[in-house]
């Protein structure tokens, strides 16, 4: 799931002068797993449906999350990782398309240091361009946010960074924040879910980006069962600039009558 994010993902801003953080190391080995998703409004109307899929290959893991709108948009994300020890993000694509959002695909991968990145700032607006090196430092984790909490001490959190794109790439720091718990029911059960707030250091906002910006960027939120294996619960925040609020939880496959 910036992701899910993601993802995300959804924050165009600009952090200067920052220094590379450690990786994260690796606490929960990943492996294969599948899981479907619905998205919907602050409300409750279902406006996506998807799914997320993680395959281990090769000794690395090839992570897939995609949405698919009523409307015809599309949002689909791939990440590619290593765990030896830490995690390390190896490659990254991400396409959003169709009236629910700003037209935006990019891609970037370490072992080429190289992205490409077409991007609008607003739908319908001119759709910029950028192509050239790109250097991904230790603990770059576009599209990694759910593995990162996975691997986070109990009750703790966890900090990063991930690259956004004006269409040129730009580095900022993402600190996941544990806020508290919730408690949530699973049939007759009731579980308990680790809240955490996802917050974007936006330090040394310059020109056009900060007068898009503001001071404030949107609060983006992920729930994750609490226990010895953590599980995503729901992510609730704007998936791009200025966007609406949405939520993505988890759905149940429904048979046919």
């Amino acid at each position: 799931m910036k992701t899910v994010w993601a993802t995300l993902v959804m924050v165009t801003l600009c952090w200067s002068t920052l220094l590379e953080a450690a990786p994260l190391n690796v606490r929960m080995v990943e492996g294969n797993t599948r899981g479907f998703l619905v998205l919907r409004t602050v409300d409750g109307k279902a406006l996506a449906h998807g799914e997320m899929a993680q395959r281990f290959s090769g000794g690395f893991v090839h992570g897939h999350l995609t949405l698919n709108f009523a409307d015809g948009s599309l949002w689909d994300e791939h990440v590619t990782y290593s765990q030896n020890k830490v995690f390390r993000l190896e490659a990254f694509r991400h396409v959003q398309r169709g009236p629910s959002f700003p037209t935006s695909e990019i891609s970037f991968d370490r072992r080429r240091s190289r992205f490409q990145a077409r991007i609008q700032d607003k739908r319908g607006d001119e759709v910029k361009e950028a192509s050239g090196p790109f250097d991904m430092p230790a603990d770059l984790y576009n599209g990694m946010t759910l593995v990162l909490l996975k691997n986070s001490a109990p009750g703790a959190g966890v900090s990063g960074r991930m690259a956004v794109f004006t269409p040129k790439p730009r580095l900022i720091k993402m600190e996941l924040v544990h806020e508290g718990e919730d408690t949530l029911r699973v049939g007759p059960i009731t579980k308990t879910a680790w809240r955490y707030l996802v917050k974007l250091e936006i330090g040394g906002l310059t020109g056009v980006i900060a007068s898009v910006v503001g001071k404030d960027p949107p609060e983006l939120r992920y729930w994750l069962m609490a226990g010895d294996v953590p599980a995503f619960a729901r992510f609730q925040g704007a998936m791009y600039l200025n966007g609406p609020v949405w939520r993505i939880e988890l759905t149940p496959v429904e048979w046919p009558k």
